[in-house]
């Protein structure tokens, strides 16, 4: 059986590569008129990642606040979902009722193997997320039915999670398929139900059963929709079903053979935004992109050439500020889906500026199949499904197959910093959005502002019991070449815990590198050598002074509350500017690579269900001047 799997694993792989040569070659063989239906949507860029360090070499989108909503557990199944499942993924978003809903898939180890359920979680403010409930259990035939021939148990697969009706009503779907191949003939159908205001669900019905079978309400183990006593609840199905824009989502499954959607032509995972002039923009995975003029016909879709992008979904929509963003991971490499990128336009047209959301990959802790590395699938909340408090753009994806993450990401879009900074936290709301820092916050790293020492004078406190991963947070500051930067640090521990801090260029390079280690050290490098500075003890604040000048051959100067301890050292690397500090509670990793085996057989990674010992480091006032 298992040589069967990494065959079809193989087989689907080259297959996909194969279709987006072949488009790729149809897209350059016909000219192109940028925002037409030859080519609806256009990079302009002219940017291109790194595939050898996990951020890429990008800018940061500032501000963007990332947090794990999460974290799968084999053996302490309490602490993740309750079932202690570790493939995790499609995640689907919506804001209703004043909070916010994220769905996702769930198998017990692999991609498209049984059993499979749907699970959500909800957040009233984005960060803090409850325990994920199960609105779609493992699907059981009625008594009698049994698996087709060439099938082997029943998984779900799903484009689409959410949909807010005319009446307010949320209603929430999935789909039930066959494993290994839940499409076309191997669908059963769409379920539905709703969400109700006190946090409960109405019972599952099914809404629509795929054309390519013979599904109905004798053979299958939900009543119709139909069957419903509660009319608004069946008026809000009627609604959905009659919208071609919405239900075009769900095509990937059943490609409709009835005649039920409006286009006989398209490609995986569907989404879309309305651009100022009406016209709806289709996008699916692949870089394929159409357009339509009255959100029911579309022109053929097209592989924009611009658009570099694996397997992994492409999200666009309209922004608050009236703007365009477009999310997606760019390289064409399925099994290693990173880094997340945003890049945003004037017109849902033309994009520019390609910045990251999301550059970390932490180590996938359980083997599974096909779980790609990074972050993947990435999904926003689609026209009609809520408007969150706040400026800012919302992203729900998972990591590695494996874990759940959101971003926040706030507008304008921005990646360049001007003038001073100067941030002492105090106007920040306790356990609320860090204004103008960037977030990497896994549930057992946290980073989250904290009264300490005092309610009125507050710092950043950044914790860590995670065997494997770790807290990050950046600040992006004006680029300079020469400057001075000032914080305070205090560690609430000697030992058992680091902390990393680095001055980095634009590039991520870090030609200034300090740490707090786990020995009770505070050091540099200086050159290519590790330099001790002094020890260090815990609940003591230590003032740190970097003053840096990036000429060629640049140098750095270091002071520790007030005692200079390095005059001109060497930088670690050579760069010509820096315009970011970042610290983490953790060693650089560059680690899965672009080389790492990704379904090579290995066991789980030791301990990974097991917390360590809960480090913590405050950080406060700190000061960033270009001279």
């Amino acid at each position: 059986m298992k040589t069967i799997r990494i065959k079809h694993y193989c087989k689907v792989r080259i297959i996909h590569s194969l279709l987006g040569m072949i488009l790729l070659c149809l897209a350059y063989s016909v000219p192109a008129q940028t925002g037409s239906t030859s080519e609806p949507i256009r990079f302009i860029g002219g940017i291109t990642i790194d595939p050898n360090v996990h951020e890429g070499r990008l800018r940061y989108a500032i501000g963007t606040e990332s947090r794990q909503t999460m974290r799968a557990n084999r053996t302490h199944p309490e602490l993740a979902d309750g079932y202690g499942w570790t493939y995790n993924h499609a995640a689907n978003l919506c804001y209703w009722n004043n909070r916010f809903y994220q769905q996702y898939l769930s198998n017990p180890v692999d991609e498209h193997i049984a059993p499979g359920q749907t699970l959500i979680t909800t957040s009233i403010d984005g960060r803090n997320w409850v325990k994920p409930e199960v609105v779609f259990p493992p699907y059981n035939p009625p008594p009698g039915v049994r698996i087709p021939e060439g099938y082997n148990g029943y998984m779900m697969h799903q484009r689409m999670g959410f949909y807010v009706a005319p009446d307010g009503r949320l209603l929430v779907l999935a789909f039930y398929g066959h494993t290994e191949d839940p499409f076309e003939k191997g669908g059963i159908g769409r379920v539905v139900r709703e969400a109700y205001k006190d946090g409960t669900y109405g019972p599952i019905y099914f809404i629509r059963y795929t054309s390519h079978a013979n599904w109905n309400e004798t053979n299958t183990s939900y009543p119709f929709y139909t069957k419903s006593e509660d009319k608004g609840f069946v008026d809000a199905c009627k609604s959905l079903l009659s919208d071609k824009l919405k239900t075009m989502q769900w095509w990937d499954e059943d490609h409709g053979l009835d005649g039920f959607y409006s286009i006989t032509e398209a490609g995986e995972a569907f989404n879309y935004y309305h651009r100022k002039d009406g016209k709806v923009v289709g996008l699916w995975k692949r870089s394929l992109c159409a357009l339509s003029d009255d959100g029911v016909n579309f022109s053929k879709p097209v592989k924009s050439p611009t658009l570099e992008m694996p397997g992994g979904k492409m999200w666009g929509q309209a922004t608050k500020d009236g703007r365009f963003a477009l999310c997606y991971n760019p390289i064409e490499l399925d099994e290693y889906r990173y880094p997340l990128i945003i890049t945003s336009s004037d017109d849902g047209i033309v994009f520019d500026n390609m910045l990251l959301v999301m550059g970390e990959v932490p180590p996938r802790r359980f083997l599974g199949r096909w779980k790609d590395f990074g972050p993947c699938y990435m999904r926003g909340i689609i026209e009609g499904n809520g408007n969150p408090p706040g400026n800012d753009m919302w992203l729900a994806y998972s990591m590695n197959k494996e874990d759940m993450w959101i971003s926040r990401i706030p507008l304008p879009i921005r990646y360049a910093v001007k003038g001073e900074v100067k941030d002492d936290f105090n106007n920040m709301e306790t356990g609320g959005a860090v204004t103008d820092w960037n977030i990497y916050a896994p549930k057992w790293a946290p980073v989250e502002v904290a009264n300490f020492p005092t309610s009125t004078n507050k710092s950043l406190l950044l914790q860590d019991k995670d065997p494997y991963d770790y807290a990050r947070a950046i600040r992006v500051f004006e680029e300079t070449k020469k400057g001075e930067i000032s914080v305070r640090i205090l560690p609430k521990q000697m030992k058992d815990g680091m902390l990393d801090i680095d001055l980095t260029d634009r590039n991520g390079n870090r030609p200034v590198r300090i740490s707090f280690t786990s020995e009770g050290n505070i050091q540099a490098v200086v050159g290519s050598n590790i330099v001790v500075l002094q020890g260090y003890k815990p609940d003591y604040w230590y003032d740190l002074k970097i003053s840096i000048n990036a000429k060629p051959f640049g140098s750095y100067d270091v002071s520790i509350n007030g005692k200079q301890v390095l005059k001109n050292a060497q930088l670690a690397e050579a760069v010509k500017s820096v315009e970011r500090i970042s610290f983490r509670t953790g060693p650089y990793r560059n680690l899965p690579n672009r080389t790492t085996p990704n379904q090579e057989e290995a066991p789980p990674l030791p301990g990974a269900d097991e917390p360590v010992f809960n480090s913590g480091f405050y950080v406060d006032d700190f000061r960033a001047i270009s001279k």
